[in-house]
């Protein structure tokens, strides 16, 4: 073999060693946009692991960039701003508070976005639809819809006999302005059909207020409660479920966690596997997929848990058709 032969042999041996070396040198930088990362830890962590799963490292082929609002809304749109100048490749927002994708969508048009959980994306004007998202937003739906709400005061109907009034903790500014209305008008609507009535008991972003909220309750005479998702009762659930639990009302909310620290029950998504969940829509994005092209996927498992500790300590006997039905009980 002559020198020249040789010298393209040896190219074309280097070739592939070489792009093999490119990729494996390439780190996926994601931005991680959070109303407050205290809240959730362990969605965080879900998110991580299923970048695990999917073969990222962190420190190896990963960097992660976390941006926290620390439960000051405000900060989002110039968080937002700071991962684009970072020119991440991916932008992931957490929790079901639309302000947080909406936040990162306003912030840039180009950067791909996913979020592991947006109550109503289509309403919120986060994406054009489910299937087609189009532009540069997708993710996983979360846990808010109109027969979730009407679900739920069915499942509370059911525990509690006789009940006259429910009342509704909601945090404004959470889905946004459309899909509020069409939350609470839902609401009413399943209300109307179980022959129970409602009370819509707003609460403010201050922590402090929930007691003024409960008194609000007490005095109206509530028979029980239903609690609306919103990271700031996420953040208060054991303070919520206390408040209930000295008023005496029985209550259903949207995440176990609540009935794992003495909540009645609770019913909804699970939302650490949505997080999870987040990490293949990341995983896709990197290996080339476009956001716009990737359809919104709906929860379509939906837990029901109830702490039969908390039933005894209200007088409640759970009938043995809405046992069957759970998923958890906890004792």
């Amino acid at each position: 073999m002559d020198r020249r032969a040789f010298l393209g042999a040896l190219a074309l041996l280097a070739a592939p060693l070489a792009a093999e070396a490119q990729q494996a040198a390439k780190v996926a930088r994601i931005g991680y946009l959070s109303p407050n990362l205290a809240t959730g830890p362990h969605l965080r962590e879900a998110f991580r692991q299923g970048l695990r799963d999917l073969g990222y490292v962190e420190g190896r082929n990963l960097v992660i960039e976390y941006r926290d609002a620390e439960g000051k809304v405000e900060r989002l749109p110039a968080l937002a701003a700071e991962l684009v100048a970072l020119k991440v490749d991916v932008i992931v927002t957490e929790g079901a508070n639309t302000r947080v994708p909406l936040a990162a969508k306003q912030a840039t048009r180009t950067l791909p976005i996913v979020f592991a959980s947006a109550a109503d994306p289509v309403g919120s004007g986060l994406v054009t639809s489910l299937a087609r998202p189009g532009g540069n937003v997708t993710g996983l739906s979360g846990n808010a819809s109109l027969e979730i709400v009407g679900k739920r005061l069915e499942l509370l109907t059911q525990a509690v006999p006789g009940l006259g009034q429910v009342a509704v903790l909601w945090l404004p500014g959470v889905y946004g302005e459309r899909t509020e209305k069409e939350m609470l008008t839902g609401a009413e609507v399943a209300a109307r059909g179980l022959g129970v009535r409602l009370q819509f008991v707003e609460a403010t972003r201050d922590p402090a207020d929930l007691d003024r909220a409960f008194s609000d309750m007490t005095r109206a005479r509530a028979g029980a409660l239903t609690v609306l998702p919103s990271n700031l009762f996420f953040r208060e659930h054991r303070r919520l479920v206390d408040l209930a639990a000295r008023n005496r009302l029985p209550a259903v909310y949207p995440w176990k966690d609540f009935v794992d620290a003495g909540g009645l029950m609770s019913y909804g998504a699970n939302p650490t596997d949505s997080s999870r969940r987040a990490a293949t829509y990341v995983d896709k994005i990197l290996k080339g997929a476009k956001p716009g092209d990737l359809p919104v996927e709906q929860p379509t498992k939906f837990e029901l848990a109830i702490n039969l500790k908390t039933a005894k300590a209200l007088g409640l006997t759970i009938p043995p058709s809405l046992l069957q039905r759970t998923d958890q009980v906890i004792e």
